[in-house]
């Protein structure tokens, strides 16, 4: 491949580290959340094949408000028709919401401004966002035009902007100011167009102007991006009247680590869209952003308790999908199909279990230390009914969890690699998952269908205490053609049963044995398990029945006939 052609990012933008500064975002940490702005529905719709009309765009905008997003981006509306027309709704139908601010978008061009403008007419706030290519790229090849020609075209642009606001004392219009491809363009430069648009637009602590710094192009790693941003934090013109913002694209990938080192470097609002939809390789995403500071412990200020709502009306305005692995929302992002995953998380939930009711909390409100789940799924409105899911690659821990949780059935510890075994065998064959419904009736089908229909059936039994204390358990067997009454005699039911099978000829070991209720209640069933030895061969059975001593005998019988027939 012709690497050759593509030079490094220092050869291309010069990010300046003064000797006298260190560095101070490496040592920095985010303990709260940044001024999330969504432009979903400006720079994500312009992403979409099929951009959307108002009417989705007005249920995504209620999505957003209904999470609590403050500040929202809605539009270009001197690009289309479109959208002007659904800032006008806002305008007509209200945001839904008295605290909420709407951001329109416009290049630096008179006419255009003025189209902007009309648009917000009758929105009690607004933030006007001017924008221009700032790079020598997009300068020399897009505007042909030099620094001192793009910075007269921004000042004028400015000046325009505040002549209409000026005209509308009634309404409360901010400025906002874009130097788009920012990352690639000479930070000397920035510092100029910035500094003067805060002066010409009389920004103050009370009524700040924002700068908004964006990785149009992502060009370098992250830590690149942070300098950038730090030496502008540092070196901005009344700093404290200036809210420092930044839109990380996300065409190396790097487009989360990106924004939350610019929040380490200084920066104090984010952009960026629901699940990363934009061009080209996508906007930072919000929600993944959001989310990683929740999973610290930070309040990320907006509501993704019910993820999956929130992901259905992205999905259904952007008609893109969102990917199952994505962080946190994904499908599969919080289902474990490795053994090793499984068993750790099995563990972690009886753990997680155990710590809450020590500190007499509910399982809710108890610390999260699950392996694997760096955030409770509960949390944002998952069930736990998926975090196990089975395949060939499982291991004995998932498929006793699923069973355990969706079936009541807790198999004994020895018992979870032999049914290991039977699954694995099962989904090798098939090349397909198992469900939870699925387990259970190849469990019955393996380990309960033969104490029920065998070659070895109990065709009537009783069992009864002598005085002296040993049992005695009389039953008719049928073993293949031929049936018989016998009678054993034992410390217990199941050692009196044993006995009766080996006066029938068949020679039983009760190696292991464990039964426990499956539900709750008087009327509930009761499971037993029991590992024999039948001759040279050992098997599990299982038995499930109102009475416990029925499922006890099922389960040896299940035992013999799985033996029997393995020999």
């Amino acid at each position: 491949m012709p690497y050759h052609r593509y030079r490094p990012y220092q050869e291309r933008v010069h990010v300046p580290v003064p000797a006298d500064q260190r560095r101070s975002w490496p040592e920095a940490r985010i303990e709260r959340a940044p001024l999330w702005v969504p432009v979903d529905l400006r720079d994500g719709n312009q992403a979409l094949a099929e951009p959307m009309d108002t009417g989705r765009k007005r249920r995504f905008f209620d999505l957003l408000v209904s999470m609590g997003f403050k500040e929202i981006e809605v539009g270009y509306p001197s690009a289309s028709r479109t959208d002007f027309d659904f800032v006008r709704h806002l305008a007509r139908r209200g945001t839904g919401g008295d605290d909420v601010t709407v951001v329109v978008f416009t290049p630096a061009k008179p006419e255009l401004i003025d189209r902007t403008f009309e648009s917000i007419e009758g929105l009690p706030r607004a933030v006007v966002h001017l924008y221009i290519p700032t790079s020598p790229v997009w300068r020399d090849v897009v505007l042909g035009r030099a620094r001192a020609e793009v910075y007269e075209v921004v000042k004028e642009a400015a000046a325009h902007m505040a002549r209409l606001a000026d005209a509308r004392p009634d309404a409360d219009i901010r400025f906002q100011f874009a130097p788009e491809t920012f990352n690639l363009t000479e930070p000397d430069f920035v510092l100029e167009v910035c500094d003067g648009l805060t002066e010409l637009w009389d920004a103050s602590p009370d009524r700040p102007v924002t700068h908004n710094l964006p990785a149009t192009v992502e060009i370098a790693t992250p830590n690149v991006y942070a300098d950038q941003i730090e030496y502008l934090h540092r070196n901005l013109a009344r700093r404290d009247s200036v809210i420092l913002s930044v839109h990380p694209h996300n065409d190396r990938g790097t487009g989360v680590a990106c924004a939350e080192l610019a929040v380490l470097a200084g920066a104090q609002r984010v952009e960026g869209c629901l699940f990363g939809n934009g061009e080209r390789t996508g906007n930072v995403d919000l929600v993944t952003l959001a989310l990683n500071l929740y999973a610290q412990g930070v309040d990320p200020m907006i509501d993704l308790s019910d993820i999956d709502a929130v992901r259905e009306v992205v999905e259904h305005c952007n008609r893109l999908p969102v990917h199952p692995r994505h962080p946190y929302a994904g499908d599969l992002v919080h289902t474990a199909f490795s053994g090793t995953h499984q068993d750790a998380i099995s563990k972690g939930f009886a753990q997680h279990a155990r710590r809450a009711a020590e500190l007499g909390v509910p399982e809710s409100e108890a610390p999260w230390d699950v392996p694997y789940l760096p955030v409770d799924p509960a949390d944002i409105g998952r069930t736990y009914e998926a975090v196990i899911r089975v395949n060939s690659q499982s291991g004995k821990g998932g498929m006793a969890y699923l069973l355990r949780t969706r079936h009541g059935l807790d198999l004994p510890q020895g018992m979870r690699p032999d049914f290991s075994r039977v699954v694995q065998e099962a989904t090798d064959d098939s090349g397909q998952e198992a469900t939870a419904k699925e387990l259970y009736e190849l469990f019955r089908a393996t380990y309960v269908a033969p104490g029920q229909d065998g070659e070895v059936a109990l065709c009537s039994w009783t069992t009864d205490r002598a005085p002296d204390g040993a049992h005695r358990f009389v039953c008719t067997l049928q073993v293949g053609e031929r049936a018989g009454d016998f009678e054993g005699v034992g410390n217990g039911p199941l050692s009196a049963f044993a006995d009766a099978l080996a006066a029938a000829g068949i020679g039983v070991d009760i190696l292991d044995y464990a039964e426990h209720a499956v539900g709750e209640g008087g009327g509930s069933e009761a499971a037993a398990y029991a590992r024999c030895r039948v001759g040279d061969v050992v098997r599990w059975g299982a038995g499930l029945d109102t009475s416990v001593l029925t499922a006890s005998v099922q389960a040896v019988l299940a035992a013999v006939n799985r033996a029997g027939a393995a020999g």
